[in-house]
């Protein structure tokens, strides 16, 4: 991981508090199984270490931690360790999102040009390669209104 990327991420952890607290119990099966579901639903996760209680430092249980849960030790700074792991899922779970807005959104302006137009109660899709662009939409505007002053004074 780069420089940048980690200073990226330390900024969006700034924000956050710490979801575990590791104590005199340490570091066991259970506390792994919950940073790693942790880690699975958020990707950045901060953890308090109980400096007064707890029987490893913040930099050895970070790197414990990060050898067990296969994530990236961001920073350690006190009694507080902040860790990373990408998680695929829920960078697809964004695109699509993004993907269903968009359509939505196109769908939502073809709609109202259409309406803008009288088609109504068409069949949209037969009729999406016959809207013009704005510029020749004005052009057209501009010839037929001057054809109607042309009329009227030659009248």
């Amino acid at each position: 991981m780069d420089s940048k990327t980690r200073a990226a991420l330390r900024a969006q952890a700034n924000t956050l508090d710490p979801i575990f607290q590791l104590g005199k119990g340490g570091i066991n099966d259970n506390f792994i199984d919950q940073t790693n579901t942790a880690l699975d639903a958020r990707e950045l996760i901060k953890i308090k270490i109980l400096l007064d209680t707890s029987p490893v430092s913040p930099k050895e249980a970070a790197e414990d931690l990060s050898a067990k849960t296969g994530a990236d030790v961001i920073q350690v700074i006190g009694g507080v360790i902040v860790l990373y792991r990408y998680n695929p899922e829920l960078h697809e779970k964004k695109k699509t999102e993004n993907k269903k807005s968009e359509q939505h959104h196109l769908k939502k302006a073809f709609t109202y040009a259409s309406y803008k137009r009288g088609f109504r109660n068409e069949d949209e899709n037969r009729y999406k390669s016959t809207f013009k662009t704005a510029k020749e939409h004005k052009d057209e505007k501009k010839r037929k209104s001057a054809a109607k002053r042309k009329s009227l004074n030659g009248k």
